[in-house]
This record gives C-alpha cells, sequence and structure tokens, in this order.
C-alpha cells in the first residue's frame, strides 16, 4: 500500500511518501522546509521530488493524507486545495490529519513521550491546543477536541482532562515560547519545545491507520480545521 501525506497548516511545508515493497516492505521519501508564505510555491515540486525519487506515479497510491489544521488559515486553504486537487486527478480517497495530533506523534517518535500537551500560537493572545495520549497501537490519541484558548486560561481548558498545574507534562508548538510567561509553568520540558511544528512524516502514521479503518472520504469531502472561525477586524475608513 502507498500512501502520500502534505501539510501546509504553519510556517512548515512538508511532504512524506510511504512506499510498499512486493516484500512488504516500506521506505519514506520526504521534504521539509521552513518557508512561510512560500507554500504555494513549494507544496506541488516537493510532491514531484518524492514521486520521482520514488518512481512511481500519483495514480499508484491508495490514499492522500493533508493537513487540516488548525494554523495558518492561508496555510491550510493551500494544503486543501492541493490535497483535492490530487485526490480528484488519481480518484484517491483522502483524510485530514490535525496539525496538533502530528505534533504529539512527533513527540513520541523523536522523544519518546506519551503525555502531550500541543499548543500553536494563534495570535490575537490565544493559542490552538489540545491534549494526547499514546494508544497501545503506538499512535497518538486526542482526550479533548482542539479549541483555541487564551494562554492563562489554558490549564482551566484542559482541566476535565490533565492536571497540568499540579502534573505538567511535554509540550509541543510554538505557543510556549510566544507565551512563555503564562505557559512555560504547564509543562515538563524546559524552555523552546523541541517540536515546535507538524510533519508530513508525522502524519503518514495518523493518517494511514485512519485510512486502513475506512475512513477515507472523497476529495471534494475533504475539510479545513480552523478552530477559530470568526475573526474581528478593525473597519477600515467607509467600510461597514
Amino acid at each position: 500500500m502507498n500512501y502520500l501525506a502534505i501539510d501546509a497548516s504553519t510556517e512548515a511545508c512538508s511532504v512524506a511518501l510511504q512506499i510498499e515493497s512486493a516484500a512488504g516492505e516500506s521506505k519514506v521519501y520526504s521534504r521539509y522546509d521552513l518557508c512561510p508564505q512560500s507554500h504555494s510555491l513549494q507544496l506541488l515540486p516537493m510532491v514531484d521530488q518524492v514521486l520521482k525519487e520514488a518512481n512511481i506515479k500519483l495514480a499508484e497510491l491508495d490514499g492522500l493524507i493533508f493537513g487540516q489544521g488548525p494554523g495558518s488559515f492561508t496555510g491550510v486553504r493551500i494544503g486543501v486545495g492541493v490535497a483535492q486537487g490530487l485526490a480528484f486527478s488519481a480518484n484517491l480517497p483522502v483524510v485530514g490529519v490535525s496539525s496538533l495530533h502530528a505534533m504529539a506523534q512527533l513527540a513520541f517518535s523523536e522523544h519518546q513521550q506519551t503525555s502531550v500537551v500541543a499548543a500553536i500560537d494563534a495570535r490575537m493572545s490565544e493559542v490552538y491546543n489540545g491534549y494526547f495520549e499514546l494508544d497501545e497501537n503506538n499512535i497518538m490519541k486526542a482526550k479533548n477536541n482542539a479549541s483555541v484558548t487564551p494562554p492563562k486560561k489554558l490549564a482551566k481548558q484542559l482541566a476535565d482532562v490533565v492536571d497540568v498545574v499540579n502534573a505538567p507534562v511535554y509540550g509541543v508548538g510554538t505557543g510556549w515560547d510566544a507565551y512563555s510567561e503564562d505557559l512555560a509553568a504547564l509543562k515538563s520540558n524546559d524552555g523552546i519545545p523541541e517540536v515546535l511544528f507538524p510533519s508530513a512524516q508525522a502524519m503518514l502514521t495518523i493518517g494511514i491507520e485512519a485510512l486502513k479503518q475506512g475512513k477515507g472520504v472523497s476529495a471534494e469531502l475533504a475539510q479545513p480545521v480552523y478552530v477559530r472561525y470568526t475573526v474581528s477586524w478593525k473597519k477600515l475608513p467607509g467600510r461597514e
């Protein structure tokens, strides 16, 4: 089974392709770059590069996984749009993976952490956040719904699933550094988190499991997850 994952939901842009040989051995080809505001230029060339490196065509894939957010509104839309275009052209099922979830999975795969709070700087003095724990299949699972929360209220937001005030857990994401004064005491790892951004390679792990469980949908049903759906902008002169 062959799967492609793409992500443009944050400052990072990444692509990962997992190919299974006839002998049942898997190999992953990937690209990753921190390129704020260049995702629309980078994403498709990255896809082309990994397909060529693996010597496989898009039509030979069995599913496509995409980063559905939360994160940058523009980045999320770019990622979903590219995923839909690729999936339409090759008639592939798609599944979306949360950027928060992907960072939690990285915390396990790279740092062997099994209880993780993900927090992304959402601007406007808020963080996108969620809590994750490892399951019996070595997949991180969300223990609450993703939300957007003022940093001072994060502990209260998470109180139903984890007591980060009395028992800090491992933190990932840009929110911890952006609001360190309010959040530093809530995580067990010191300083700036080792995992700041999601990656398509981590999304492979989560998305492949979902596709094998039959959770894939057709391209037109691919949906972003913004978490914050309304934004109040200062009115421009002459605008209502």
